[in-house]
């Protein structure tokens, strides 16, 4: 048995490389562009660009060490961002396509810092601002294996303008059947939402997406006589109940995640906690 020692890099380039090559299996960030130029006004390049699971863009800083301005360079490059959104949306049209340059959230853009370490203050602030951050410990372990550890998250989002406005997951479950799919609704996510720090709640107009770095759990609106749950549990590593759980691998879903749960009564997120938690842990 060899003790394997965790370390920084050498450079910050070797994080990032890293990070950039498994963005989407880190991260659930499809990647855009590495070094992106913000023009010679602004005169930055911003060092990672994507877009995640649920159509929110995603800036990602990168730091070797403990670097007290990461944060704020940050969000002097989301601040860039919302200002040249067609930027961006050209940019993702080119690389993932016109329906993904369609769906892009902009209500909910986030940063993503990776660094050495941060301090107290660094965590602290990040609470004070009303945009979606992570802050994210990285350690390099041997010569190709790469830990991330989320030390802080925070959600938040900037107003849209909108033609009408969209009901909540709640809200759907009252039009649906009353009060009773109502409470069912709040209890599943009360129950996401407990599972511990650092979880991120993301509206979307077909699902409600329940996120730490990457998305865990995600409810659609209701249907007659139930609540569907989409989870990142792997259906070959339980057993499937029928009417309960369901294998979607291969199947058209509204957001992520290969096992559907099926929700009827309380008694029902009873029975799913495990499986949440599976998801939560996975995430």
């Amino acid at each position: 048995m060899t003790e394997v020692v965790p370390r920084l890099a050498e450079v910050e380039a070797d994080v990032q490389s890293l990070v950039e090559a498994h963005m989407e299996t880190l991260l659930g960030v499809r990647f855009l562009a590495s070094e992106y130029g913000t023009g010679s006004v602004h005169g930055g390049r911003i060092d990672s660009l994507g877009l995640d699971e649920n159509g929110s863009p995603v800036i990602v800083e990168y730091k070797r060490g403990t670097d007290a301005g990461v944060i704020n360079q940050g969000l002097f490059y989301l601040a860039w961002l919302m200002d040249h959104r067609r930027e961006f949306e050209h940019l993702v049209r080119g690389r993932l396509g016109a329906t993904a340059a369609s769906q892009i959230l902009w209500s909910g853009p986030r940063l993503i810092c990776i660094a050495g370490d941060y301090t107290r203050y660094d965590v602290h602030a990040v609470r004070e601002h009303r945009r979606s951050i992570d802050l994210v410990r990285y350690r390099l372990f041997g010569s190709d294996l790469l830990g991330l550890e989320t030390v802080a998250s925070v959600s938040g989002g900037v107003p849209v303008s909108r033609r009408t406005k969209r009901p909540s997951i709640a809200q759907a479950a009252s039009d649906v059947r009353g009060a009773a799919m109502a409470e069912l609704a709040t209890a599943v996510d009360e129950a996401l939402l407990g599972l511990g720090d650092g979880v991120n709640r993301v509206e979307r107009k077909t699902y409600r997406a329940y996120q730490r770095l990457r998305n865990f759990a995600c409810v659609c609106p209701p249907q007659k006589t139930k609540l569907l749950v989409y989870l990142k549990v792997a259906p070959a590593d339980i057993g499937l109940v029928p009417g309960f759980t369901r294998d979607v691998r291969g199947l058209g879903h509204h957001g992520t995640g290969d096992l559907e749960v099926q929700l009827r009564t309380p008694r029902d997120i009873e029975r799913a906690r495990d499986l949440f938690r599976a998801s939560y842990a996975a995430a």
